[in-house]
């Protein structure tokens, strides 16, 4: 693809183009096709990779994702990120709509203009003026570009990255580096890039007491404060420090539930946080 032919795209537009699509997890309504269409004019070649799961509905959703890579050579730098966005909430409540992608006094206005449809636009805009101005050519490059662009992020997460991910190592595709693009700025715009990603650890707590009457508690053994206790030492253990660049990791206990949900004269039998 000669230099001449590579269009310099604007992020700004692009990310207009973006917001104006109501692509609520898991609806995808175009904007990967959106995507595509600006990849595939810069020499990019583009895979759509589709996944769903059992009955095709919730959680397991037809989802809709992209790999997008120029170039053929290693290391494999790839750009991550997701079209998908949270629901607006009352629309009255907005200063501009969610998904007309207004400009007003220099900002952009609009669902998922930091978070991030702004963040991919950014970088494909990027990539056209590097291209375009000739300053890396395939061969001056020396590796690939590449997208991943999933429609499963601010929901379950389950056919999306994850799903891609392991079709591509299955498949022999090799990733190097990756560069994600979630906003991380602290008090204004490019101030802080993150260099790390904390992983997770799940799990449940099931406290178990014995059912009885309110009456009579010394014939009962209430979970619910039992728990409570826990979840509370839990919430003031340390874990880390951090370090510099990087905060201390924390827990992050959900609220505890018993076994009843409406006031009652017995106690519950069971406690789980």
């Amino acid at each position: 693809m000669s230099r001449a032919s590579i269009p310099v795209i604007d992020p700004v537009e692009l990310t207009r183009d973006l917001i104006r699509i109501p692509s609520v997890t898991p609806a995808d309504e175009g904007a990967m096709d959106v995507l595509e269409r600006r990849l595939t004019a810069l020499g990019f070649t583009c895979r759509r990779l589709t996944f769903e799961g059992p009955g095709g509905t919730g959680d397991h959703a037809r989802i809709e994702n992209l790999y997008a890579r120029r170039g053929t050579a290693g290391p494999n730098l790839c750009f991550a990120g997701h079209t998908d966005v949270v629901p607006t909430g009352p629309a009255e409540q907005w200063s501009s709509q969610p998904f007309e992608a207004e400009v007003r006094d220099g900002v952009l206005y609009g669902r998922g203009a930091v978070d991030m449809k702004g963040g991919i636009a950014a970088w494909v805009a990027a990539v056209s003026r590097v291209l375009a101005e000739g300053e890396a050519d395939d061969a001056a490059l020396g590796g690939s570009l590449s997208f991943l662009i999933t429609g499963d992020e601010e929901g379950p997460a389950l056919h999306g990255t994850k799903r891609v991910v392991e079709t591509l190592a299955a498949e022999g595709e090799v990733i190097d580096a990756c560069v994600v693009g979630e906003p991380s700025s602290s008090q204004h715009l490019g101030d802080m890039i993150k260099v790390g990603r904390r992983g997770s650890l799940n799990s449940w707590i099931t406290v178990h007491g014995k059912q009885g009457h309110v009456a009579y508690p010394e014939r009962a053994a209430n979970p619910a404060p039992v728990i409570a206790r826990l979840m509370t030492r839990l919430n003031d253990h340390v874990l880390d420090d951090g370090y510099e660049g990087f905060p201390p990791r924390t827990w992050r206990s959900p609220p505890s539930t018993s076994a009843i949900r409406r006031p009652t004269s017995s106690r519950p039998r069971r406690a789980r946080g």
